[in-house]
């Protein structure tokens, strides 16, 4: 929490290991060991600002894509679905599955489903740690 431009994104940018430009300096750890990169990006989960999805394709294909790229090899393919639909119903993007994902302000999904598809496409990696860069924004106080 912070004023605009104290930093915030830079800090989430630099602990996620997406910051590759200018000076940093220091050790991250996770549960006291030094964190790696290559694992550190297999467990973790990142939700930017700005909702950049696909716009031709359904919340559903949205949501497979990321699932078939991001979970391990060995992850059955009825698990892998299995998982897509607990996703769906726990951001309550069910009713909203053969809905196309559109442009923003132009046509498809609200704001608000955008972000929630935004976050459905991360969980459905089974995250350890998710990164939320204003989650909230743009929101109603009932959708935040």
């Amino acid at each position: 929490m912070g004023v605009s431009g104290a930093g915030k994104t830079t800090l989430m940018d630099v602990l996620a290991g997406r910051k590759t430009g200018g000076y940093i300096e220091g050790d991250i750890s996770i549960s006291g060991y030094p964190k790696k990169q290559e694992t550190f990006a297999r467990i973790s989960g990142y939700c930017e600002q700005n909702d950049i999805h696909s716009p031709n394709v359904t919340v559903y294909e949205s949501l497979v894509y990321s699932a078939w790229l991001r979970l391990p090899s060995d992850v059955e393919s009825e698990t892998r679905k299995m998982f897509i639909e607990q996703v769906m119903e726990l951001v309550e993007l069910n009713s909203l599955r053969d809905a196309l994902v559109g442009l923003p302000g132009v046509n498809g999904l609200s704001t608000e489903q955008r972000k929630r598809l935004t976050i459905a496409v991360e969980l459905v990696a089974n995250p350890s740690i998710i990164f939320m860069d204003e989650p909230t924004s743009g929101l109603d106080a009932r959708a935040a």
